[in-house]
Parts: structure tokens; sequence; C-alpha cells
């Protein structure tokens, strides 16, 4: 069922994120007023295996999934009455953990009567900064950075953007993750890099800035690379120089793509989302940067930065807007691009 609604101020959507490895639903009204955010997460399940399992994450899903919805609804303080469209992440994502969760959505959607809503997950995150200052100003610059992607985005509008610069091997989180189990620093690596980080020196090592000055795209895969020949040619390397060195490394060839894209957008605000973004040093020089050059920024709270089901809802009423509900057989696309819309 398909039932067409113009989303206003009082629109409240229930969202449901289940791409990867974090249960998540929440209720949100009027594209930006969180009524409640909850999280499930499986990082301790997963950390023993050194990375996310996708039948195990899965079957986490399945267990999760209702009550975590019942506990946003109790925390929004509302009943099903009052949704008005369920949106859930379609794509990208492992396709057994996206299918809990659209499949729990569609059923949501068919009891109550109320329009399934399909969301990208990469759009959602460029709709995370909204949550936390809705007044942003347009044309925004966004640097998404996450385990899965690495891309500067450029939002026009809701609904209207493009994307101008992106990795051409491994993503920000992903290298984080890869130095991190070589060094045999846990799962996952962003989160122990960024601590350890803070007891070493990041001019202990000149690890290469690759693609620095050349074009708006990046690439990682060359410094996990010299990460791993200077351990092996200095056995005696402090750890925490190490993490220090790569962080410093990572964090000058983000901000500094991102400040020339603004620069050549004519941008008006700045803002990062996705997993990294939590990175204290990303958040302290992007800060520092858009400070210099007078750039309005916005920064996500540390709980919009992770995956979560706000900003599913948020992309869900911003959708209902532009396209209306989607239809109710539409799938899950694990291998979705941020320029493909759900039908």
């Amino acid at each position: 069922m398909r039932r067409e609604l113009q989303a206003d101020s009082a629109t409240v959507v229930l969202g449901i994120e289940t791409s990867c490895d974090e249960t998540a639903a929440a209720l949100v009204m009027g594209g930006n007023d969180v009524l409640s955010s909850v999280v499930a997460s499986q990082l301790d399940i997963h950390a023993r295996f050194g990375g996310v399992v996708p039948e195990i994450a899965s079957r986490a899903h399945l267990e999760s999934i209702t009550p975590v919805v019942d506990q946003a609804l109790a925390k929004s303080g509302l009943g099903f009455d009052r949704v008005d469209a369920v949106a859930a992440t379609v794509g990208p994502g492992l396709i057994g953990a996206l299918l809990v969760g659209v499949s729990a959505a569609k059923a949501l959607a068919l009891t109550i009567g109320v329009p399934f809503v399909g969301v990208n997950h990469l759009e959602a995150h460029l709709y995370a900064a909204l949550l936390d200052d809705p007044n942003v100003e347009f044309p925004m610059l966004v640097l998404l950075v996450s385990g899965g992607h690495t891309m500067l985005v450029e939002v026009r509008r809701p609904g209207d953007y493009k994307i101008v610069g992106q990795t051409r091997d491994d993503a920000a989180g992903e290298a984080f993750d890869k130095v991190a189990r070589f060094l045999n620093l846990g799962y996952p690596g962003g989160p122990v890099i960024d601590k350890l980080a803070k007891m070493g020196d990041a001019q202990a090592i000149d690890f290469p800035r690759a693609m620095l000055n050349d074009g708006l795209d990046v690439s990682f895969s060359g410094l996990k690379t010299a990460v791993i020949n200077h351990v092996r040619k200095h056995k005696t390397a402090k750890t925490s120089d190490i993490a220090a060195s790569f962080q410093s490394a990572v964090v000058d060839v983000l901000v500094a793509k991102t400040m020339r894209a603004a620069i050549d957008l004519d941008a008006r605000t700045i803002a990062i989302g996705g997993g990294v973004a939590a990175n204290s040093l990303l958040r302290a020089e992007i800060s520092r940067a858009c400070a210099t050059k007078d750039f309005r920024l916005v920064l996500p709270s540390m709980a919009m930065c992770t995956d979560n089901a706000a900003m599913i809802a948020s992309a869900g009423w911003h959708r209902l807007n532009l396209s209306g509900g989607s239809r109710i057989d539409l799938g899950a696309y694990p291998n979705m691009g941020l320029s493909v819309e759900p039908a």
C-alpha cells in the first residue's frame, strides 16, 4: 500500500536503521525535532571477531528490532496512532541486516495504514547536520566519513546534492580499522586510535599525505601500507606515536580537501557526518580551519555521528515531501550509491 502524504511540521516519522551492526529506532517530528532515539549496539558481539560478521549481525537485529521500536515509542510518549509514516534504510549495507529493518518497517506501515518510506543511508547522513542545526544555510558542503564511505558532497538544498570528491580506495574509517588491527589494538579502530593518539607525538613519523594537492578525491590505501612498512622496519617505535602520526595524516588530508571544496563551491555551511566525524582531532582541526576562513560549521553531536534512526526518520520526512511514500515492494540494495533514490 502507498498512501500519499504531504509532510509538515506536525508529521511524525518512525525511523528504523539496521544497515550494519546497530539496531536503531527513532521518532522525529517535522523533519528535525527528535522525540526519541534508541540504539542497540552489537559492538561487544563483533569485537572478538575483529569486525562485523554479517550473519551474526542479522540474527542480532531480529532479536532487537521489536524491543528497540517499543522503547523508541515509549520514550517519545506517543503511540502508533500518532505515527504518520515509517521509514527504513534500504541501502547501502549488509543485505541480511537491511532486510530485517525493511521487513519490520513495511509490516508496521501496513498494519497502521501509513506510508512506507525507503531511505538511502548515505543521504540520511547528510540530514544528520539538520537535526542539530535546522537553520543551516545552503549551499552546504558535507564531509561524509565512515567505515564504508568517504566523500565530499555539495548539498544545494534537501534532495539536491552532488558528490564532488570521494575515496579512490579505502574509506577513512576502513583505514583506521585496518591500522588498528595490524597494531593489535582491537575493533573498532577509530575510537581506540583516537584515544591512544592523545598520548603520542603526531610529528614523530612523517607519514604520506596522498593526493593532498591533487583534486578533491582522497586515497588512504598507501598510508595504511606506509604504517605497516614503518612498523616492520622500526619494531621499537611507540604505538602511541604511530597512532598519532597516522591519525594526523588522515585528518590533514580530510580538512584540506574539505576547505578546498568549500571555497571552490562557494559553500555557506560546512558539515561533517558519519562515524569518523566523532574523531576528536578531525573535529578540532576542521573547527579551526572554518574559523580561520569564516565558514559556518555544523558539528553533529556524538550520537548523530554513528548510525542512528533519527537521521533515517529525518530523511524519510524530506523524502515524503520530495516524492511521497515508496512502493511497498521496494527491496534492499546493499550496494546503493548516494545518487540512487529509493523508488
